[in-house]
Parts: structure tokens; C-alpha cells; sequence
């Protein structure tokens, strides 16, 4: 029989990574930014609402405000680190995949489906005005489940 805890190597932290991360992105690498990142990165490409991570940092027993989850997410936004998807006047959902992609927001759910954005076909589009330059083009497909 093998004693594992002695074979077992500790996980590393990713707080060093994170915080090379949040200074290279201008940021100054707080213990609130870094415990926010490491929520939103620290696993698969997502969709968030700055209300469902405020849920998960209190869960991990981060204590911030709702205002400051607002606040970082916005900062991460403009630092280039998510993507803001707005679905209504007063709702966005922000995602770590920032590269260039589409979205289905399941309305009866609150949900974002990421679409490939090859899978988005434009057959024209229309000049930007006298003096700006398209920088991107978000789509959003509004769906819910079939009735019956």
C-alpha cells in the first residue's frame, strides 16, 4: 500500500499568475481584484451577471459589495480581460472568452450560449458615419424553449 500524502504534490497557486495578469492589464493587483479573478477564471470560459458573482463571493466568503463587483467588472471590461454582453437596458452578463464570438441569450432561463462567429453571416454592412471605424459587432439571438 502506497502512502499518497507523501507522493502528493500541492496544488500551486494561481494568485501569482493572476496578479502578473491584473499588472500587466494596468490594474493594481488587490486582495478583492484577485479573489474576483480567481472566481471568474479560474475554470472554463463563461457567462456571469455581476449578481451571480456577487452569490459566488459570498460563498467563498469574499466580503465585497455588489457595488464593487460592479465597479471590477467594469475595470476588467475596460482592461480588455471580459466581454460585456448587454441583453436589456439593465442587464449585462460579462464573459471570459474574449475573443471574437456571437451569442443565443435563452431569455426564459437567463442564459448565454456562445455561437461561433463563423457561424454569423453578414451579407452587407452598413458604413460606420463620417469620422469612426466599426471596432466590433455583437450579435445577440434572443430564444426560449418551444411552448407545447
Amino acid at each position: 500500500m502506497v502512502d499518497r500524502t507523501e507522493t502528493a504534490k500541492p496544488v500551486p497557486s494561481r494568485k501569482p499568475c493572476l496578479t502578473a495578469v491584473l499588472r500587466m492589464a494596468g490594474l493594481r493587483p488587490t486582495r478583492q481584484r484577485i479573489a474576483l479573478a480567481e472566481l471568474l477564471f479560474g475554470g472554463p470560459h463563461r457567462h456571469v451577471s455581476a449578481e451571480e458573482l456577487h452569490g459566488e463571493a459570498l460563498t467563498a466568503k469574499v466580503n465585497v459589495s455588489l457595488a464593487t463587483i460592479y465597479n471590477t467588472l467594469h475595470q476588467f471590461h475596460e482592461a480588455g480581460l471580459l466581454r460585456e454582453v448587454p441583453v436589456d437596458a439593465s442587464r449585462s452578463y460579462f464573459d471570459t472568452d474574449t475573443s471574437d464570438h456571437h451569442h443565443f441569450y435563452v431569455e426564459d432561463e437567463q442564459r448565454m450560449i456562445d455561437i461561433p462567429a463563423a457561424s454569423v453571416v453578414f451579407n452587407t454592412m452598413p458604413h460606420p458615419p463620417k469620422g469612426m471605424t466599426v471596432t466590433h459587432v455583437d450579435v445577440v439571438i434572443r430564444v426560449r424553449k418551444q411552448q407545447g
